[in-house]
């Protein structure tokens, strides 16, 4: 460890493992050190020994639960975009790309809340979410007449480009709001709600207010993406999200970076000019001009600003997720408005079908992002859809962005995991910080291969 490289990276978390990958793929020496025991951080997946020892320390998994090598739990609930941001990083990579199985996450729900009526209550029920004009006009989601509104404004999704005039609609897509968009179609309230929170994924109806281009193009993103790879827009690799950081990290090592696990850091060095020189660890000095690491690393240094909460409740039940037409996998988005809240509700479930627990059980993850003091019960109605759980894990967490752009003291720190269920704003912070430490963006065009040293001509 006591050497000179051209940068450390702090934390194996999947912004700090794709960094480490590409920076190593670009030919740096790369030292990378994590104080956890397994890779991932946050966005590690833990077998079931791992995953009671987080959080029930000194507690043995029941047995009944089956093998330990059997169990591959996600701590964070994300999907991938089959034509999102970490799909292009990934095919970028040959090797990463050649190192995972992926299968298509079976559906996607949106709960609605119906109004009572003078002999009924109001009822929240959980509906399939249409991404196309045809889906759109089969949804029971709508009634008729909103089923053909709809369906004119998934055609002009599909249809709208950014530098073409034409498509536009007569309208300043930069400047309009999304709320006057949605009145130039006549859609309703519950039309509003699934589109921006279950087709463009907003978490919160900011989107009302901003400019519909960024609106349209978040939905064209979810439109864009289903038929990829399959009839769903998601895409989730088998063993969990956890195998994406260690195929990033595979790919640090095969271009020569040095990892270390279990590896506390005493102190973050700088030189006299303010900058990043170094990192002392167990007493070992490794020294670079330039280190990357995780938010954790550098609360003591006033480096990050807190942004919140959330709260992820990782459920394990020994049924399927109801009225998800016993899907093996999917993901149910509960509005904001539909509960009353500011922010909204989601839930993941995975099953055996992506090799990430024993056959028979399920993986519900229900997340949010905490508003109150009692945040456990903020997810009461995500509780109520998934149905009985034979046992939870939950955690609240805490999280930050970078108070500096780094560009100063060359000292780059990732945002932490948001409440959304995709890695679309993870991925961002990955474009955004490697353009901050390189000087210029990512090529995302080009694909990197492992080089291949050239051998010596035999002596004739």
């Amino acid at each position: 460890m006591e050497e000179t490289y051209d940068a450390i990276v702090l934390g194996t978390g999947l912004t700090e493992c794709i960094i480490s990958g590409l920076l190593s793929a670009h030919g740096k020496k790369v030292l990378h050190l994590d104080r956890n025991n397994f890779y991932g951080g946050e966005t590690a997946s833990l077998n079931l020994t791992n995953l009671y020892r987080v959080f029930y320390p000194g507690t043995e998994p029941p047995a009944e639960l089956g093998a330990n090598r059997e169990w591959n739990v996600d701590l964070i609930p994300k999907f991938t975009m089959a034509n999102g941001k970490l799909v292009k990083l990934i095919l970028h990579t040959e090797t990463v790309a050649n190192n995972l199985e992926w299968k298509c996450v079976d559906g996607s729900y949106v709960m609605q809340v119906s109004a009572g009526g003078v002999f009924s209550k109001a009822k929240a029920k959980v509906h399939k979410v249409p991404a196309t004009d045809s889906e759109a006009l089969k949804s029971d989601l709508m009634g008729l007449f909103e089923k053909r509104r709809c369906k004119k404004f998934f055609k002009f999704v599909q249809n709208y480009e950014p530098n073409d005039p034409a498509t536009h609609k007569n309208m300043n897509l930069q400047r309009q709001p999304g709320r006057e968009l949605f009145a130039a179609f006549g859609l309703e309230d519950n039309t509003i709600d699934f589109i921006g929170h279950a087709v463009a994924l907003y978490t919160s109806d900011a989107f009302l207010d901003q400019p519909s281009h960024d609106l349209i193009m978040k939905a064209k993103l979810y439109m864009d993406s289903i038929g990829l790879y399959g009839n769903s827009p998601f895409l989730y690799p088998v063993y969990g999200i956890g195998g994406i950081a260690e195929g990033f990290s595979r790919l640090s090592a095969i271009y020569g970076g040095t990892y270390m696990l279990n590896k506390p850091i005493d102190e973050i060095l700088f030189g006299e000019d303010g900058k990043v020189c170094g990192v002392r660890a167990e007493g070992e000095v490794a020294r670079a001009p330039l280190i990357l690491c995780d938010p954790s690393y550098v609360l003591s240094l006033d480096k990050a600003r807190s942004t919140g909460r959330v709260i992820r409740a990782i459920c394990i039940l020994n049924h399927p997720v109801p009225n998800s037409d016993n899907a093996p996998s999917g993901q149910i988005i509960i509005p904001q408005r539909q509960v009353g809240r500011r922010n909204d509700i989601y839930v993941s479930f995975m099953s055996s079908s992506h090799c990430v627990c024993s056959e028979g059980y399920y993986i519900a993850i229900c997340s949010t992002s905490v508003e109150t003091d009692a945040p456990e019960a903020e997810l009461q109605p995500a509780y109520q859809l998934i149905g009985d759980v034979l046992v939870s894990f939950i955690k609240v967490y805490d999280t930050f962005e970078p108070t500096e752009d780094g560009r100063a003291d060359n000292l780059f720190v990732s945002k932490s995991y948001d409440a959304t269920s995709h890695f679309e704003s993870a991925c961002d912070d990955v474009l955004n910080l490697w353009e901050r430490m390189m000087g210029e963006p990512i090529n995302l065009e080009t694909t990197l291969r492992p080089q291949v040293a050239q051998q010596p001509p035999a002596d004739s």
